[in-house]
């Protein structure tokens, strides 16, 4: 390899000017941020949110950059974690699932923060936010299979490419964002544990943490520090230490492993990861939620409004539900803990809970998560009913599709099924302008007055005529 994968990713991403991008590009960063700021107003009152911001506010520290919904300004770096977790909060944003999944516009903050602490355009921005989905996509690809497999948490993905956005507004050279993103993912890799069993805040906290992190390390650059540059491909580094890297030979090393990986075929491909940058764009292949909620259960939510609205089936009729998927979906989703959920987070990552409540409320919304609806009867009275089988044709179809089939028999003997291979919001079914006002009306309901949701909606559409300074004040409740 003449070029350290770094310096390669580097090189596109200082040279990457707006007027090299799209319209079409550009219009789908707006829909996304359209989405994305839409969550983070979702995520305003939530108690994780709540816990953080009064941390930063007791810590005080330079007003660099605002808090979206609140107003308040603080240190960049403190924004970005709080900020990124309000989008990130209720689990209604972005997904790209490949071999790895990941939520690619948890990392737009780092854009934010740092564009308001230097006075960046919002071109700039639009910019910056290109560069998260492209390299973020791409790393969810890289690895085959993907490191969940291997029982580590996207986040160790985000750490890569959160310091080239923070990189990208701070101006930083190609050798600077080689030290960025040495010094970044070097200590950023986090185990898969947060979305496993019983779920805790920290679910939605640790991709954010992963973009928090990597502001800092632009800012560590930016001023001198230096960071390892062969930190993907080099003895040690992050492809050596999660399957075995042979940095002699290029290619994995023999490594004995019992259990399912044994029988894997471990990989890197790295024209996935650094191939044909420029020639087309990764966000144009991102999906949206319609649901807030675990993404591998979105078609199986789809699935089962279909059949339970179009039969009008009540909860109360139900005898058994079964929910055919691949065989990672029920690992994740139907381990003994996600049947009795008791908290929000694990309710959202609990297939069971999801269908119990599409059986009794005919929809899924926040409200279908609160502390009340956790509490409600005939979720329990249904959940039991509802089993997961796992399919190997399933399997093999994902991720290029992500099949459902849902068989709902009623206690007088009918039999309903309904069959989806990808949700509303992926790229074949993309959310509709109508989608994206309907979702962020929704999540702002008690939070912005009508005028208020059109002026953001109109700032959003036409940021480019804008800094980001006079952008972030367009967000404050």
């Amino acid at each position: 390899m003449n070029k350290s994968i770094s310096r390669t990713i580097s090189e596109f991403a200082v040279n990457l000017k707006y007027n090299d991008l799209p319209k079409e590009v550009i219009h789908e960063v707006k829909r996304y941020l359209y989405d994305s700021i839409g969550c983070a107003f979702g995520g305003y009152r939530t108690k994780d949110v709540k816990i953080l911001h009064n941390i930063y506010k007791e810590m005080g520290g330079k007003k660099e950059s605002t808090v979206i919904g609140f107003g308040d300004k603080i240190p960049a770096v403190n924004a970005t974690l709080v900020n990124s977790l309000m989008i990130r909060a209720l689990d209604f944003n972005d997904i790209y699932w490949k071999e790895d999944p990941s939520h690619p516009s948890d990392i737009i903050p780092a854009a934010f923060s740092t564009a308001e602490m230097v006075g960046a355009s919002m071109k700039e921005v639009i910019t910056a936010i290109v560069l998260a989905y492209e390299f973020e996509q791409r790393l969810c690809e890289f690895a085959t299979p993907g490191i969940r497999e291997r029982k580590w948490h996207h986040a160790t993905l985000t750490q890569f490419v959160s310091p080239i956005v923070a990189g990208k507004i701070l101006g930083l050279n190609v050798d600077q964002m080689v030290n960025a993103i040495g010094i970044s993912g070097s200590h950023n890799h986090t185990i898969g544990c947060p979305t496993a069993g019983k779920l805790t805040m920290m679910k939605n906290t640790v991709d954010p943490m992963a973009v928090q992190s990597g502001v800092f390390a632009a800012l560590m650059a930016k001023k001198g520090f230096t960071g390892t540059e062969a930190v993907f491909e080099g003895k040690e580094g992050f492809m050596d230490c999660f399957f075995g890297w042979d940095v002699k030979e290029q290619q994995v090393k023999p490594v004995q492993m019992q259990g399912r990986e044994a029988l894997a075929t471990w990989s890197w491909d790295l024209n996935k990861l650094i191939g044909g940058l420029g020639n087309s764009y990764k966000i144009l292949e991102c999906s949206m939620k319609a649901f807030p909620t675990e993404a591998l259960t979105h078609t199986h939510i789809s699935a089962t409004l279909k059949a339970v609205i179009k039969n009008n089936i009540s909860y109360d009729q139900i005898d058994t539900v079964t929910i055919t998927t691949i065989a990672r979906a029920c690992d994740i989703l139907f381990d003994p803990h996600k049947y009795r959920p008791e908290s929000r987070e694990t309710a959202d990552h609990s297939l069971p809970y999801c269908i119990a409540a599409a059986l009794v409320d005919h929809k899924i919304t926040t409200q279908s998560f609160s502390d009340k609806k956790l509490k409600d009867p005939r979720i329990w009275k249904v959940i039991d009913k509802i089993h997961g089988e796992a399919s190997e044709e399933f399997e093999k179809m994902f991720p290029a599709k992500q099949p459902s089939k849902v068989v709902i028999k009623t206690k007088d003997g009918r039999e309903f099924s309904e069959y989806l291979e990808y949700p509303k919001g992926d790229p074949r079914e993309p959310m509709t302008e109508e989608d994206l006002d309907n979702k962020f009306n929704a999540l702002t309901e008690k939070l912005l007055v009508a005028g208020r949701k059109k002026e953001i909606k109109n700032a959003i559409f036409k940021a480019e005529l804008l800094t980001a300074r006079e952008f972030m004040k367009k967000l404050i409740v």
